[in-house]
C-alpha cells in the first residue's frame, strides 16, 4: 500500500491560483481549534501546518505562521504518535 492510498489526499490553491496536493498526516484538536498536519511528496520530512476554519459555506485552510503555534502543534502530534504508534 502507497502513501496515497493510506492517507487523505487534498488539493490546495494557494494565493497565487497555484494547486498543490498534499496527504493529510493528522488532524490535530489544540486549544479548541482544529490544525491539519500535511505532507508532499516533495517536502515529506518539511510538513505544513494549517489551521482548519469552518464556514457556513464549507472548510478552509489557513497558514499557521506563528512559530509558537506551529511548534505547540508539532509537539501535540509527537504525544499522539507516540501514544499510538504505527503498526
Amino acid at each position: 500500500m502507497t502513501l496515497e492510498q493510506e492517507r487523505d489526499i487534498i488539493t490546495v490553491e494557494d494565493e497565487n491560483g497555484k494547486e498543490r496536493t498534499f496527504s493529510v498526516e493528522a488532524l490535530l484538536v489544540v486549544e479548541a481549534d482544529t490544525y491539519a498536519l500535511l505532507t508532499s511528496k516533495d517536502h515529506y520530512y518539511d510538513p505544513i501546518i494549517m489551521q482548519v476554519l469552518n464556514e457556513e459555506d464549507g472548510q478552509y485552510l489557513v497558514g499557521v505562521s506563528d512559530p509558537i503555534k506551529k511548534n505547540i502543534v508539532i509537539d501535540a502530534y509527537e504525544i499522539a504518535v507516540d501514544a499510538n504508534p504505527a503498526d
